[in-house]
This record gives structure tokens, sequence and C-alpha cells, in this order.
């Protein structure tokens, strides 16, 4: 565990004001990031902002079928919130850009990076859905595949649903064995599986020592109160989190993080309880990975998880 004399490091965050853009529709994804990392500087987590290298129609056509790229960008075809917003399509190439630079600096410096953003899990090959436009996820997995920078991949989505898109454009691609996927959504949705959860999330991320990169959704849609989700706690998402960062930081294996689904709304119509939760995610990062924002020792860590797993 750390100790109050840990080095205060920057969380490393891929951001730029250019991926967020207002849908219009009932998921709050699309503006999302400028409001997530406004709150983490608000709460004064130190953040270095690396700007995103958007990604290309060629990156985008890795994991999609060109032409549906090609179509969404140029307002052809609806995005994956039903409409043909051009702020939504300007937008997309940083989204999964930010996945893919985050990817890439993972891999170069270690340890862990944010791409405060979502929308990815639900984009299948040729098309999109669920307030998912392209997936994200296996642009950055194929991209830093195809840059030979990793060669294996791993996929640990953490949504309240299952990553349809995800596995659909793995079984166009031939289920490559350089990419790993666990999707919670596909098997855990009542508080009666907490502990099966966790045991099964411990399970999964024990099987990671020795890739060379997890790309991590850390959802916040799971929450007892999301109108779309409805099983853990708050305590209980955190101990998520604090899970896959330390066993990927004991591994010793790069993570990148996204935002993923959340859809609490308070009193004003704003978004304070997904960014609550979406902050502790950011402080779990922060403890795990170098910041000083606390100590908690062994035995007090041990007997919190037995009371909230249970």
């Amino acid at each position: 565990m750390h100790n109050a004399s840990t080095p205060r490091n920057p969380l490393t965050v891929v951001f730029s004001t250019a991926m967020a853009a207002p849908s219009g529709s009932f998921s709050p994804s699309s503006d999302k990031p400028a409001k997530v990392v406004a709150d983490w500087a608000a709460a004064g987590l130190p953040l270095d902002l690396v700007a995103p290298t958007p990604a290309t129609p060629d990156d985008l056509a890795l994991a999609h079928d060109r032409r549906y790229v090609d179509d969404v960008l140029a307002l052809r075809r609806p995005n994956g919130f039903g409409d043909r917003s051009p702020a939504v399509a300007a937008a997309l190439p940083y989204t999964s850009g930010a996945m893919l630079t985050g990817a890439r600096l993972a891999l170069q410096r270690g340890g862990a990076v944010c791409a405060p953003c979502s929308g990815f899990h639900h984009a299948r090959w040729g098309s999109g859905g669920g307030f998912c436009t392209f997936n994200g996820l296996m642009v950055a997995a194929l991209g830093v595949l195809g840059d030979g920078l990793a060669r294996r991949v791993a996929i640990v989505d953490c949504d309240m649903h299952y990553g349809d898109g995800t596995d659909e454009i793995l079984e166009r691609l031939g289920h490559p064995a350089a990419i790993r996927h666990f999707t919670a959504g596909s098997e855990f949705h009542h508080s009666r599986q907490v502990a099966a959860f966790f045991a099964r999330l411990d399970e999964e991320l024990a099987a990671l020592a020795g890739f060379d990169l997890v790309l991590y959704q850390a959802g916040a849609d799971p929450h007892l109160a999301d109108p779309l989700g409805g099983w853990l706690t708050t305590e209980q998402l955190r101990e998520r989190d604090a899970r896959v960062f330390e066993a990927l930081a004991r591994h010793r294996v790069p993570v990148v993080w996204n935002l993923a689904g959340g859809y609490q709304r308070d009193a004003d119509g704003g978004i304070a309880p997904v960014l609550a939760i979406h902050r502790n995610t950011a402080r779990e990062h922060a403890r795990v990975f170098g910041e000083r924002l606390g100590a908690r020792d062994a035995g007090q860590v041990q007997a919190r998880r037995a009371q909230i797993t249970r």
C-alpha cells in the first residue's frame, strides 16, 4: 500500500474539447468528457492532459466496414444516437482517437492512462446503436496490434450491458487469439450476484498476467440507482475499480480506461451522480498508480472487502 510520502504524480488523461459534442439524446455520453475533466480538476486531482490524435477513417475501418465509416462521417447514415448531427460526427474521430492515443501512451510509459470518453461497445462491424457509433475499444486494440506495439490485448468491459458489438466484430475477424474479451454485462445483472461477480472478476484479472495491454471500461451504469442499471452500490463500484487497477499494477500490465455508461440525473437535470462515480474511478487510478490520496493498510482493505462483497 502507498503511504503519505508517496509522490503525487498526475493522472495522464487524453482529452480535448473536440471530444465533446451535445447529442440531444437521453445519453449524456457525447458531451460527458468535458464535464468529467472539469469535475476532476475541481476535486483537486492532478491531471496531465494529452491531446488525442484523431482516428483516421483507415483507423476506424480496422474495426468497421469502410462504407459505414465514410457514410457516418459524411452524415449519409445515422450515428449511434440515431441522428445525423454534424457536431457528433466531428467528435467521433476524437473519441476513438483518444482510446487509441491512450493505448499507445500506456504501452510506451507503462501504468495507467485515462481516455474520458464512452459510446463504444454496442457498435458493430457495419452499424451503430445503443448510443455507440464506432467501437473505440476494437479500434484501439487492433491499432496497437497492427503497430506491433502489442501482441496480446485484453478488453475488460464492466459496463452494465453486454458488449454485443465487440463480440460481433471479433466474430467477423475470426476471433483473433491476440484479443481477449470479458464483458460483465453478459453474465451479471442482479445484486444477489455481487460475490460471484467479484470472484469472476478476480479470475479474469489473474488470467491477464503477461498481456501487453488492457482496455478497461469502467461503466457507471451498474449503479443501483441508474435507470438503465441497478445492482452495485457506490462502494462496490469503487471496489471493482480498485481490484482492476491493483491487479494490473501487480502484473505490470499497462491499462487505458474509459468511462462507459451512466444515466442518472440530479434534481436539476445534471449528471452529478454519474460524475461522482467516475471521480471515484479516477481516485482509484490515482491511489494505485502513485498519487498521495490517503493510505489504507492491508487489514483495512480486507475488512472493507469482506463487508461490501457479501
